[in-house]
């Protein structure tokens, strides 16, 4: 809060609440409370309308804070009573609204418009209502304003490297008032260069109808101690200026004022020009002329240079009489703390380093279009030819495989999307879907069934007949030396298929590949298997799992694109049963959305299919 003098809109220990915030303001303003050595946080809470109460991390120096997030205003500043300035984000839409319940409590002092274009009509009710209320309203159109060394409003004197130079993180003996946030700027720098410093600064916003006037900080500047001289920077248009004359006639300024009234140039346009500003408009009455506003400070005794070019001479000679009279003595300099970098700043400057925490070789977003491995995504669909097995063997297998080996991957995915609603995983999804879960969690308990007895063979599979083709293991021996090892032979036998009923997916995939692969000779080696084991038992047929996985060696084989290290790689990594989850994850969604179209109710398994027995 201000101390108990009226004038002091600002201080150590202000704090504020800030309105439909932004995330970097914010930081700036902790950022320049750590540099002025604050004990405590400048922004006391957020408000963001329509959200939910929560706490927003920032950093305050080294360590993070949780500020308060509110929905309304009302119950913010109720809840933080010793915030008196209310920063409003809010856009011109809004802006008055917001400001007129803001100005309305009592805990509230200071309100400050950043939106500019508020409709003047409504400007001047907000005018009216703080006058009313004997409350101060900087802006709209405004970047805010700062008290060195004690708060600063979010982005009011740049970044930090400027306040540092400027000096802004100890307070001088200067004044400062002009209606632009970038010339006020301007102005810190020069009297840090010319004087002790700025003690105030405030940019009143470039609207024709501000919420506060040079004249009601000029007036508040005349009654803070600690303000030796004062700066005005004015521009054409208005009569603004014109308050600062009559004042200083009146003998409620006594301190020495330094001003320059920016637009000269504007005589030289016969018609009006609109000079940035709302209320900057050259070519006008001349009584709001530059020169003319210029002319009449002048003649009342304040400082006003020939151009804008020698005002800091003149601000430097009236800050070194000062000096010399004993009104100003000078404060030893001091140095601010560090303020730490943020990480990406950081980075970005070449200021640190450290191992990243992700090693990242299938896939790069950083361009402006994202790359599968090597390849920009849309050279994936040019010429209306999109293939999910290309991106497959980017994303996966990092090459380019021929085509016949990325069709081969497609049809794999067709094969093996679905196997109807009775095996493990499509009843695991099915079951999950009608206790009404949600899809996610429905797929997910389809696929936790996958394993070494439901669809999880394929990696199996490959690995047996890969060691035992380039073992040179005749069939048969391999076959002997599985029964000796005791292991089932992946990817051979199945439950309903057999020598007479063959299953068409085995056959569909055969087809391709003898159509297609320049080389089979690890299928050729599987389906000698399957003579030996059907020789057996009917059903101890080549699988789909074997025949996934002898076929993808024979594709990785064939294609050169694959050395005998990276097949086996493949094989253990577990390439091959990831095409079994992704091609059945497709029946899995399918499954859990037909029932909720179908709206069944929660299943139970009839008891008369369970066997109860006392062990």
């Amino acid at each position: 809060m201000a101390d108990s003098n009226p004038a002091r809109l600002f201080s150590a220990s202000t704090q504020a609440v800030v309105y439909n915030y932004k995330t970097p303001p914010i930081q700036r303003m902790l950022d320049f409370d750590y540099l002025c050595k604050r004990e405590t946080p400048s922004v006391a809470a957020l408000i963001t309308p329509g959200t939910t109460q929560g706490l927003q991390k920032a950093f305050f120096g080294t360590q993070e804070v949780l500020i308060p997030v509110f929905d309304d205003i009302v119950v913010a500043t109720s809840s933080h009573p010793q915030a008196d300035v209310f920063i409003n984000y809010a856009s011109l839409r809004s802006a008055f609204e917001s400001s007129v319940i803001a100005l309305e409590q009592p805990t509230i002092r200071t309100v400050v418009i950043i939106a500019e274009g508020v409709p003047e009509a409504k400007a001047r009710r907000l005018i009216a209502l703080a006058k009313k209320l004997n409350k101060v309203v900087i802006g709209p159109a405004t970047v805010g304003g700062i008290q060195a060394g004690a708060f600063k409003i979010g982005d009011t004197a740049g970044t930090m490297d400027n306040i540092i130079s400027c000096k802004l993180f100890r307070p001088g003996s200067v004044g400062v008032v002009s209606k632009s946030g970038g010339l006020s700027n301007e102005l810190y720098n020069m009297l840090s260069r010319t004087t002790d410093g700025v003690y105030e600064g405030v940019a009143i916003g470039g609207d024709a109808f501000p919420g506060s006037t040079f004249y009601d900080h000029i007036l508040r500047f005349e009654k803070i101690d600690e303000i030796k001289m004062i700066v005005l920077l004015g521009e054409v248009g208005g009569v603004a200026e014109y308050e600062i004359v009559k004042a200083i006639k009146e003998g409620l300024v006594t301190k020495p004022v330094v001003s320059w009234v920016s637009g000269t140039c504007a005589s030289m346009f016969k018609t009006e020009v609109q000079f940035g500003h709302a209320g900057a408009r050259g070519g006008g009455a001349e009584q709001e002329s530059a020169a003319a506003k210029n002319k009449a400070l002048k003649e009342v005794g304040v400082i006003v240079p020939d151009s804008f070019d020698t005002l800091d001479a003149e601000i430097a000679k009236v800050y070194a009489s000062l000096v010399s009279k004993g009104e100003v003595r000078k404060a030893a300099e001091e140095n601010p703390p560090d303020i730490p970098l943020d990480y990406q700043l950081a980075f970005k400057r070449g200021r640190v380093r450290r191992s990243t925490g992700i090693v990242s070789t299938i896939c790069d977003d950083r361009g402006e279009e994202p790359c599968y491995y090597d390849t920009p995504i849309s050279n994936f669909i040019s010429g209306g030819s999109a293939s999910v097995g290309e991106v497959i063997a980017s994303l996966w297998f990092k090459r380019k495989l021929p085509r016949y080996a990325t069709k081969f991957i497609e049809i794999v995915l067709v094969l093996a999307a679905d196997h109807g609603p009775c095996v493990s995983g499509a009843h695991n999804t099915i079951v999950a879907s009608r206790a009404g879960k949600d899809l996610v969690s429905c797929v997910c308990s389809g696929m936790l069934t996958i394993g070494p007895r439901f669809g999880g063979a394929i990696d199996d599979a490959a690995r047996y007949f890969f060691e035992a083709v380039n073992s040179g293991s005749s069939p048969m021996q391999f076959v002997n030396d599985m029964k000796k090892k005791g292991i089932r032979i992946p990817g051979i036998g199945h439950r309903i298929k057999s020598r007479d009923n063959r299953d068409k997916r085995v056959m569909i995939m055969r087809e391709y590949a003898e159509a297609n692969f320049p080389a089979l000779k690890h299928l050729e080696f599987a389906l000698k298997v399957e003579d030996i084991t059907l020789s057996k038992a009917a059903n101890l047929v080549l699988n789909v799992d074997g025949c996934i996985g002898a076929l993808f060696l024979d594709l990785m084989d064939s294609c050169a694109a694959f050395n005998a290290d990276e097949m086996k790689e493949i094989v253990e990594i577990g390439y091959l049963n990831g095409l079994f989850v992704l091609a059945r994850t497709i029946g899995l969604i399918g499954h859990a959305i037909d029932q909720k179209r179908l709206k069944q109710p929660l299943y139970r398994h009839p008891a008369d299919d369970v066997m109860y027995v006392k062990a």
